[in-house]
């Protein structure tokens, strides 16, 4: 099941046949999925046969990126490892949305999660877990980059054209949590251009990174926020509507996301987790290389190298600056009102530094 899209333009009722033949390959992939997860679901209920019995359940949130049952899919290999490694059963929580994940970690439904920047952040610092390990990926790279597609062809392709008259581009983007799909873009090219992306586009499609890139490649919109991952994934799986986009804008560089837990384990489970994390796919042999076969499919990873709360410093810097800009360019009752707003951008950032760094009560 695809993440829910919100359109503000009544035109979006009309969709194209084009449309409806990618949502109906999105669908059949979703039925293939949903056999998928049952087997998955098996294998993870034999793997937690092998467990501690009685052992209360390690819940484990993905953060959406595709469909949910296609995160599950994803994740259900590696987790059903980790349950065994741990003697300990593991269950997923798969989600449509960042906010519906954000209220299950509110609802402390959640154990261990896979989050990016923002979310992390507010995890750790909100929401009393701490950061494990972090991702990495095979080009080498300590991040990824955001990015904006359009089709190759027709009246919308330029960033010139896109910057110049936004109010004629229909926009497909991220969550307003999302790092790529909505915090970097909005930082590093809309604001600095004074647009902003909430309100200055003709119309708005607001889902994952698939779904924007599908939305573009099927004339549902103009312009789409994604990722280099997650596009290059979209390649694999929707090649001839890859086909049509181009890439027309790529931020700088952002950091990995990362794996969070619970403070209340304590440190010996803690590391038996992250070890596993940490020593998962650098063995050799076959178990090495089905190990590596995981990961391949799990959104492309190279393996997890352990981390903690620090890592989290960039993702701090990027909140506190698109919070800063957005007060700048925000209309205020008077300038005394936007200084006391600037005061609490600048005490929220200290407070959050100060806990990463580990120097604030935990």
């Amino acid at each position: 099941m695809q993440a829910p899209v919100h359109s503000n333009s009544s035109a979006s009722h009309a969709r194209p046949e084009r449309f409806r033949a990618a949502v109906r390959r999105v669908c059949a992939r979703t039925l293939y999925g949903a056999a998928m997860l049952l087997m998955g679901l098996m294998g993870i209920e034999a793997a937690q046969a092998q467990t501690s019995p009685g052992a209360a359940p390690l819940r484990f949130g993905i953060l959406p990126l595709g469909g949910a049952f296609e995160s599950r899919n994803d994740w259900e290999p590696l987790l059903a490892d980790l349950s065994r490694a741990i003697g300990r059963p593991v269950s997923m929580l798969s989600v449509t949305s960042y906010e519906a994940l954000e209220q299950a970690i509110q609802r402390d439904q959640v154990d261990m999660a896979f989050l990016s920047g923002k979310m992390a952040l507010d995890a750790v610092t909100l929401r009393r877990m701490n950061v494990i390990a972090q991702v990495t990926r095979h080009d080498g790279l300590p991040g990824y980059r955001a990015l904006l597609l359009t089709r190759k062809t027709g009246d919308y392709t330029s960033l010139k054209g896109l910057l110049a008259e936004p109010e004629k581009w229909r926009i497909a983007r991220g969550e307003s949590r999302s790092v790529s799909g909505f915090i970097v873009p909005q930082l590093q090219l809309f604001l600095p251009n004074h647009i902003v992306m909430e309100t200055r586009f003709r119309s708005e499609v607001v889902g994952t990174h698939q779904v924007t890139a599908l939305a573009v490649a099927n004339g549902e919109a103009d312009v789409a926020t994604n990722n280099t991952a997650d596009f290059e994934r979209f390649k694999l799986q929707f090649p001839a509507e890859a086909d049509r986009l181009q890439v027309i804008w790529e931020s700088e560089l952002i950091p990995h996301a990362q794996i969070v837990m619970r403070r209340e384990y304590d440190d010996a489970f803690r590391r038996k987790v992250q070890g596993f994390l940490v020593d998962y796919a650098r063995g050799k042999g076959p178990r090495g290389d089905a190990e590596r076969a995981v990961l391949k499919s799990l959104h492309d990873l190279a393996g997890f190298v352990a981390a903690d709360n620090s890592s989290l410093m960039p993702a701090a810097k990027l909140a506190y600056q698109l919070a800063r800009q957005s007060a700048m360019n925000s209309q205020w009752v008077n300038e005394s009102a936007r200084q006391a707003r600037l005061q609490r951008i600048e005490a929220t950032y200290a407070e959050q530094m100060a806990a990463l760094r580990g120097d604030a009560p935990r």
